[in-house]
């Protein structure tokens, strides 16, 4: 996929992108961006802070980073998810579904490129509204989950679960408090929103 690579090397070379301009006419069509590419690159914008992973462990790794650097252990985390509270278990945390919590640690249905958004759903959050929710996000995710519009998103969504689609669908890509919120960002929830993205194609 080439997003450990790109994400190592961030800013293009200037030259090589003033190379492109010149050989493509303002009459050709926009050059489309990888998904990859284009999440990031949203998701960056909207304020999401990014951490990539090679392998599980480099997830365990950023997740205790992530605790040391808030402070975050020996507290309650907001969780549904059993295999992911095993997953994380050895933290020094308290998994629950009740009461004021920490942070909420879940999994995600997509990764949305189109606009760096996160697609959730009731098997990750019940019927909570994301107002409901705690104030921070942990969101681990796999490369595999990157789709390119909501509408891919929600055609995954129903293809795996033919028996049952779950309610409560929802997405949030608003991870930025101070951030002056346009026309279509109101009646949103701002998230303080950590992404572990564990490379698995």
């Amino acid at each position: 996929m080439g997003l450990f690579k790109r994400l190592l090397n961030p800013n293009k070379n200037k030259s090589d992108e003033k190379a492109k301009k010149s050989d493509t006419s303002k009459y050709y069509p926009e050059e489309t961006l990888p998904i990859d590419e284009k999440f990031t690159y949203n998701f960056n914008k909207n304020g999401g802070k990014f951490l990539y992973c090679e392998s599980i462990n480099e997830v365990l790794e950023a997740f205790d980073n992530i605790l040391i650097e808030n402070d975050w252990y020996e507290r309650d985390v907001f969780c549904v998810d059993k295999n992911l509270s095993s997953r994380f278990d050895g933290f020094n945390l308290n998994f629950t579904t009740k009461g004021n919590t920490t942070f909420f640690l879940t999994t995600c249905e997509s990764l949305v490129g189109k606009n760096g958004s996160i697609l959730l759903s009731s098997n990750q959050i019940k019927e909570k509204k994301l107002n409901e929710l705690p104030f921070n996000f942990i969101v681990f995710a796999t490369t595999s989950q990157l789709v390119d519009t909501i509408s891919e998103g929600l055609r995954i969504i129903k293809n795996r679960n033919t028996k049952q689609i779950p309610t409560n669908i929802t997405t949030i890509q608003d991870f930025e408090t101070d951030k002056e919120k346009d026309f279509m960002s109101y009646g949103s929830s701002t998230k303080n929103l950590y992404l572990l993205l564990l490379e698995d194609l």
